[in-house]
């Protein structure tokens, strides 16, 4: 095992311009013990479980940190209360287990408690059957060890539910329940854990594509990685691969020549964005669908709307809406709303691919949310499958797979201990919100929206801020972010593009009505100091952001998939440097 300096450990989580050229030249220049492929939520997790016993371990993703799926979500931290009805109980509880623990230990700063509300349609035996579901789904939480810190559900009449929801439909419920999950921000939860593995020796690297393996006889040794910011290829050898690359599993098995043990197979789920004020309740919703289940989830300013759960075998990178699908959405939450949403109510809209292990159902919605782990050939571990909210399941058990082919006694998982980045200090900092606000000139809720995203580690913007005061004030056509926040993404955060910053960052791209084509340019000319970029990068990197959103708005006005992803299709990919 190659051993990791005391230096390396304490290292620090900025991820910027300059680390990126000294990560890949770490990776080319040494032998890995754990290489991992694919920076979604699982890739993360599993390049910090590998990183905290000592592991000398590389992270490479061919686009950004959370570029596929683990942007795309529900944004929720959640046990999945429908998999009771499956009878999924395993499932069940150690998502509720995982949720405590990233509430509680692990991400307070990121991961908050959120309310939602079940309306309730039949009078008698449907709030025996729902309450007995919420009642199981509070006991497990708690028996879990690590589910006290959210309040029990509770029964409502209809009277009380229209005063916590004042949006329904009288006519749409008899009664309701009310019970608590946990929600996040899916990409920042994803850059932070990123920096958190970095934080513990892991080398980093993004836009930086496997595009082969390094074989000797039948055993993969490495990966041959293409970088895609300043063109060329190197070699990273490696004791042990992890395959983490979500729905494109299959793809990246299909370099080693062999399908592999198991097929993973997408279905696509999208989301709408509408302002706050344009559904009048103080608790998200969850509404039964013919399919599946339907969330109205509380956003900042705004709600989320979704999801959707439909076959999809086109353009993985760049999933499309379809007309058919916002209707389907606006469909369903209007069933229930006193006043409904129409087109003209949607700031923002995504959609994001399902890695589900295929096999069990021609149904998707009724696959397998479970994982698989599997060692298709000596030196290369597959991880697929899986929730979010067990992302670090996954990757101990990823981990654990690995080091059975490094043949050494290694120490075992420490995850379920180790605070990411931002967590500790965290709770101190919140308490003296205020008094951090008038040190640097900024209003208590502005610190309050620092903390949420970074924790303690908004004292580096703070720092920022206070070096230029500029950079305190908002940004102009998306005032809930600071300039600051912009110029930190570059720095600290590892962006390199301005569709990084305005989609995953932040969430202008789907928080505003003209999906950030007003803030592009201003975003752009904060990140190019950092980055080096001249008066042309930025006309270009612009050019292309909204080209992007034209062909996303024309995707979604189009009757199906075929013609969506077609349109989709019509923007440019980023280009090398």
């Amino acid at each position: 095992m190659t051993p990791i300096t005391v230096e390396a450990v304490v290292s620090t989580a900025t991820l910027g311009p300059a680390e990126r050229p000294t990560a890949l030249a770490q990776m080319a220049g040494q032998e890995l013990d754990v290489l991992v492929i694919g920076a979604g939520v699982v890739g993360a997790g599993t390049a910090l479980d590998a990183a905290t016993p000592g592991l000398a371990t590389g992270l490479v993703e061919a686009r950004d940190w959370a570029a596929g799926t683990s942007s795309r979500s529900s944004k929720l931290i959640h046990g999945g209360l429908r998999y009771l009805e499956m009878l999924d109980f395993a499932l069940v509880r150690e998502a509720l287990k995982q949720r405590g623990l990233l509430l509680e230990r692990l991400a307070p700063h990121l991961v908050k408690p959120v309310p939602f509300l079940y309306p309730l349609r039949h009078k008698g035996w449907e709030r025996l059957y729902a309450g007995s579901g919420v009642a199981l789904y509070d006991a497990m939480s708690v028996s879990s060890g690590h589910g006290r810190g959210l309040p029990v559900h509770r029964h409502l009449t209809r009277g009380r539910a229209l005063r916590v929801a004042p949006c329904l439909r009288k006519d749409a419920l008899v009664g309701a329940l009310q019970y608590y999950d946990a929600q996040m921000d899916d990409a920042c939860f994803v850059t932070i854990l990123v920096r958190t593995a970095a934080s513990y020796g892991a080398t980093v690297a993004n836009r930086a594509r496997v595009v082969g393996f390094l074989r000797e006889g039948e055993r993969v040794v490495g990966a041959r990685v293409a970088d895609l910011e300043q063109g060329g290829e190197f070699d990273v050898r490696a004791r042990q691969v992890v395959n983490a690359t979500g729905v494109w599993t299959d793809d990246t098995q299909a370099m080693i020549g062999e399908r592999g043990q198991f097929h993973v197979r997408t279905s696509k789920g999208i989301h709408l964005v509408v302002p706050k004020d344009r559904i009048h309740s103080t608790t998200g919703l969850i509404l039964r669908t013919e399919k599946s289940v339907l969330f109205v989830i509380p956003w900042g300013r705004h709600w989320i709307i979704g999801t959707t759960d439909t076959d999809w075998d086109l353009d993985k990178a760049h999933p499309a809406a379809s007309s058919a699908d916002i209707d389907y959405l606006l469909e369903h939450v209007n069933s229930v709303l006193a006043t409904p949403l129409t087109r003209d109510d949607v700031e923002g809209v995504y959609a994001g691919l399902r890695p589900l292990l295929a096999g069990e159902s021609d149904a998707t919605s009724k696959l397998s949310r479970e994982h698989t782990v599997a060692h298709p050939v000596p030196g290369l571990v597959v991880v697929a499958g899986g929730k979010y909210t067990t992302y670090r399941v996954m990757a101990k058990d990823a981990v654990d797979e690995a080091v059975h082919g490094l043949d050494q006694r290694v120490a075992g998982c420490v995850t379920e201990d180790v605070p990411l980045v931002g967590a500790e200090g965290y709770r101190a900092r919140w308490n003296a919100r205020a008094r951090l606000g008038r040190r640097a000139g900024l209003h208590a809720a502005r610190v309050e929206h620092l903390l949420n995203r970074y924790g303690s580690l908004a004292d580096e913007l703070l720092e920022m801020i206070a070096a230029d005061p500029r950079l305190g004030e908002p940004l102009p056509h998306a005032e809930d972010y600071l300039r600051a926040e912009i110029v930190y993404a570059a720095s600290h955060e590892g962006a390199r593009h301005l569709d990084d910053v305005l989609t995953r960052r932040t969430r202008i791209s789907i928080e505003t009505f003209d999906r950030g084509t007003h803030s592009a340019r201003e975003v752009a000319e904060l990140m190019a100091p950092v980055l080096g970029w001249d008066a042309g990068q930025v006309d270009r990197e612009v050019e292309r952001y909204e080209k992007r959103v034209e062909a996303e708005r024309e995707s979604q006005r189009q009757p199906d998939d075929l013609t969506a992803d077609a349109a989709r299709l019509g923007a440019p990919e980023i280009q090398p440097l």
